[in-house]
């Protein structure tokens, strides 16, 4: 033990660098990396990858190096844009899942401080509480009601009380009880622990157990994206068949291998044409660039796929302390039923633990503090034993000898509190009435009483078994936040239900609930008439009541699993160890990333880092911005992909000579660089439509590509093969130029793929709407200028020779910039329409 330690300060943290050098990182299995080289062959490995390998395989065996070479350029491109697209999700995913790794509060140059737990070394000071699991194994300091369930360990449910090791006693035990094991999980209580071992050294590691995470299986989206690419895979194999068939008989004057060739050319055209291998490209960049864009606003996606089921949430369960109120707790007001007030507020602060976490305990030592009653005075006398707080009892009690007597002081819920103090029915009345009054008024009401014994020996075992004497009621406030009234009206206009569910009095959190607007503020369940409802009872009940007070953590786990039963999609609020089955269990589980458990984390889709009603509001919002996003880019890989189809198709049914077509390979594949950038990096960045909070949540069970988006993409994608084709056709047969016409048909899909993206960004606002919102986004002007210059490139400069394409002349180019505008702009007519229908 170094000398730092030894004293209390900790180590500092050159101390601390030494250490890690010497005993590495605290972790069971180091990350492994996947090599670049892996990364490069699984995308070579996609279909699309391979159809354009062979594309350019087969110009080399035609004798044409020049084409091939290009083709393998273009490959070479498309796979750039693929690594670094991965690249930068993989960044992504490795940043969120820094933010999301469990930390540990420890003691650094002898400042309390927060680092992440595999950064702990041998001889830090880990300061642990309540829904802690523990992240080394280490010698117990000091310690404070400490119980922990090393279940995972020694297979025993009960939970250990530890004692610090100034306390213990040698003993033959192999786990002993001034110690900590990493894996095991702190229930109750707080505790300093000298770490004495960590990694593979600990208790947990040597038995080995795996804590590589399975890899997850694929969600209903995930499924939805992989089924249509294979449907549309098996099509493109169909198709390529039949038009390498129908280009074999329209060439009959080729000697039997060019004909093959060129036949089986035809065929890959399509079939590249065909296949929409962009759906996983965007189910990945959507979902890691929507949760990293989430984060930035304080909310950490621990579960990708979450993101695409916060669009769907209808009920919103949140704990009232510190998510709609400021957890900002005060005294407010205090009631001695005798009128000694002096006495009633130091009983109070002997009832609360001498190192006060929670924020009530906290508010009641600083309201002594106020009245002269320091935390000297308070706990100089020396603390006996403890009752300690349980969810069952809701109350607790200390008891001290202190100034020649024994004294046993406890708080509680008022209604707990009253049955173990000697009072008749008339002055339960009366304290009944105070407890109305004050609840009314908002406040929390905790009640104090007290018993003087003669000797330790007389002690009760249990509370209940005391016989107090009442001493008063206390008040205390935690306001709402300012915003919540605001968010609370934008939820109700977005069809999603806020339920209330608290430990508080319903009194108290109905009073909360009508100063922020909450519709059914006055319907209120408690806890005990959960208890005696059957689950068909309460399916019925939550259909319109929105308070639940008095709840036990287990209660929560009936109310979500009633409102999932009634068919709605519910995001759970928790923080403590027993709120995790809850979280697991709900739709979405949002775990509190200040005051939470790491247990509650764990468990949780959703982290919110600040704990912030707001935040929970802002994350639905974004939510439902990406799944649209999602879903337009899935409608415009359709669209886009129809005209390109449509004309690898027709023509050679059409008896075009196969050089004369509008799309080769090559061609293809120049519209492939535009067609990737623009869906997985352009329309990720898509603002939010101005009415999205406005809209009931989406049915879960729709499907992302619904008949009216199917239908939409293809009328939109076969107005543009009308147009490109079309001019294509008319030139054709005009100039008898078949570069000319090939180019004027280009031209227009590639304008129409700028113009796409913009049409679609919204399906009620206008264009000029969406323009102006990213009018400073750099990367839309990047595409937007981008495909203007490649547009330039292409047709006037030498590269046009070797893409066999030709110069247009100023008249055709602009006569094909305004066929590309009409082929897309006539979806802003509809848009019109259905405003004025509106």
């Amino acid at each position: 033990m170094t000398k730092s330690t030894q004293n209390g300060m900790g180590l500092t943290t050159s101390q601390a660098k030494k250490l890690q050098e010497q005993f590495g990182k605290n972790e069971l299995t180091p990350m492994k990396k996947e090599s670049f080289f892996f990364k490069v062959l699984h995308i070579i490995s996609e279909p699309m990858f391979l159809l354009l390998l062979a594309a350019a395989v087969i110009y080399f065996i035609l004798g044409e190096p020049r084409d091939g070479a290009i083709m393998l350029i273009f490959v070479v491109g498309i796979i750039s844009i693929d690594v670094i697209q991965e690249w930068k999700t993989d960044k992504t995913l490795n940043a969120l899942k820094d933010l999301s790794a469990p930390h540990i509060k420890v003691i650094r140059d002898g400042n309390e401080t927060v680092i992440a737990s595999s950064d702990l070394v041998p001889g830090d000071f880990m300061l642990i509480y309540e829904g802690v699991k523990i992240p080394a194994d280490g010698s117990v300091l000091k310690c404070n009601d400490l119980c922990v369930d090393e279940s995972s360990l020694t297979g025993e449910a009960e939970g250990v009380w530890k004692i610090s090791n100034e306390n213990s006693e040698s003993t033959d035990d192999y786990w002993k009880k001034d110690y900590c094991y990493a894996g095991t999980l702190v229930t109750q209580g707080t505790a300093t622990i000298l770490v004495d071992k960590i990694g593979s050294s600990t208790e947990y590691g040597k038995i080995g157990l795996n804590v590589v995470s399975a890899p997850d299986s694929p969600t209903p989206l995930q499924k939805q994206t992989s089924s249509l690419v294979k449907t549309c895979a098996i099509i493109a194999a169909a198709l390529f068949i039949l038009v390498a068939i129908i280009t074999w008989f329209n060439i009959p004057d080729h000697k039997f291998g060019p004909r093959l060739i060129e036949s089986i050319l035809s065929g890959i055209t399509l079939a590249m044409a065909m296949i929409p291998e962009e759906f996983p490209v965007v189910l990945t960049v959507f979902l890691s660039m929507g949760a990293w864009r989430l984060a930035k606003k304080h909310s950490l996606v621990r579960k990708l796929p979450s993101v695409e089921t916060l669009g769907a949430v209808s009920v919103l369960c949140v704990d009232k302390t510190g998510t709609i109120t400021m957890n900002q707790m005060t005294v407010q007001e205090t009631w001695a039923y005798d009128g000694d007030q002096h006495r009633l507020c130091e009983v109070m602060g002997l009832g609360c633990e001498t190192d006060a976490y929670d924020p009530m305990e906290k508010a009641m030592l600083s309201y002594c503090n106020t009245l002269g009653i320091s935390n000297e005075s308070l706990f100089g006398g020396r603390l006996i034993s403890e009752y300690a707080f349980t969810n069952e009892l809701k109350m607790m009690g200390h008891v001290w000898s202190r100034n020649g007597e024994i004294i046993i002081a406890a708080k509680g819920s008022p209604e707990r509190i009253l049955t173990i103090c000697n009072l008749s029915n008339e002055e339960k009345q009366k304290i009944d009435n105070k407890i109305l009054d004050l609840s009314k008024e908002g406040l929390r009401v905790i009640a104090v009483a007290t018993m003087k014994l003669e000797t330790e020996s007389q002690v009760p075992e249990v509370i209940t078994d005391c016989n107090m004497t009442f001493l008063g009621l206390i008040g205390l406030a935690d306001p709402p936040r300012e915003s919540v009234a605001k968010d609370i009206s934008v939820c109700n206009k977005a069809g999603i239900r806020v339920v209330m569910i608290t430990g508080d009095n319903g009194i108290t959190a109905s009073s909360i609930a009508k100063k922020i607007g909450m519709p059914h503020s006055d319907h209120i369940i408690t806890g005990d008439m959960l208890n005696e409802m059957s689950d068909d009872e309460l399916r019925e009940a939550v259909k319109s009541v929105s308070i639940f007070s008095r709840v036990i953590p287990e209660h929560k786990m009936r109310i979500v699993k009633a409102f999932k039963e009634n068919g709605e999609i519910v995001a759970m609020t928790g923080d403590g160890v027993n709120d995790a089955p809850a979280l697991k269990f709900a739709d979405i589980g949002i775990a509190m990333g200040k005051r939470g458990s790491e247990v509650s984390r764990e468990a949780a889709d959703l982290i919110l880092l600040d704990d912030n009603f707001s935040t929970i509001v802002d994350t639905v919002h974004d939510g439902r911005r990406i799944y649209d996003n999602i879903r337009k880019a899935v409608g415009y890989i359709f669209s886009i992909h129809i005209p390109i189809a449509f004309a690898s198709l027709l023509a050679p049914m059409l008896g075009i000579a196969p050089s004369e077509l509008l799309l080769l390979p090559l061609h293809v594949v120049l519209l492939e660089l535009l067609i990737d950038p623009t869906c997985s990096i352009v329309l990720e960045r898509q603002p939010a439509d101005d009415d999205i909070m406005d809209r009931k949540p989406r049915n879960p069970e729709e499907k992302m590509l619904t008949k009216s988006l199917l239908a939409k993409s293809i009328i939109q994608g076969l107005v543009m093969f009308v147009a490109s084709f079309g001019t294509y056709l008319y030139m054709l047969k005009t100039t008898d130029n078949a570069l000319i016409a090939r180019s004027m048909g280009l031209v227009i899909i590639m304008i129409s793929n700028l113009l796409l993206v913009q049409v679609n960004s919204s399906s009620s606002d206008f264009m000029i709407h969406s323009i102006r919102k990213l009018i400073k986004d750099k990367v839309m002007w990047c595409a937007s200028i981008g495909t203007v210059l490649m547009l330039l490139v292409i047709l006037y400069s030498p590269l046009h020779h070797f893409l066999k394409l030709a110069p247009l002349t100023g008249s055709q180019f602009l006569i094909s910039l305004l066929i590309a505008s009409i082929s897309i702009l006539w979806y802003e007519l509809v848009k019109l329409i259905n405003k004025i229908k509106k």
